[in-house]
């Protein structure tokens, strides 16, 4: 799990939203996208990282584009070889 700390929170539904914890990826989460045949690439990536975040796709909709480049990094960073 990675926390995420927001440099613009967001407001949703009276909450104010400062940081996300994002879990890490697993298969089925990815499955669970490609299935989304009629969607764009981003469309895609938004709802993977709602689910790792386990949050509505709403909420990163209404990031700055500098937190999303932090999630993009962060869901990046589960790749990196660990001392393999």
């Amino acid at each position: 799990m990675q926390n995420i700390k927001l440099n613009y929170p967001i407001e949703s539904d009276g909450t104010n939203i400062t940081d996300l914890n994002m879990r890490r990826s697993k298969v089925k989460d990815r499955l669970l996208v490609a299935k989304m045949k009629n969607s764009s690439d981003e469309e895609k990536e938004i709802r993977l990282f709602a689910n790792l975040c386990e949050v509505a796709p709403n909420i990163i909709e209404e990031l700055d584009e500098s937190d999303y480049a932090n999630l993009q990094k962060a869901y990046m960073d589960f790749f990196k070889s660990e001392g393999i």
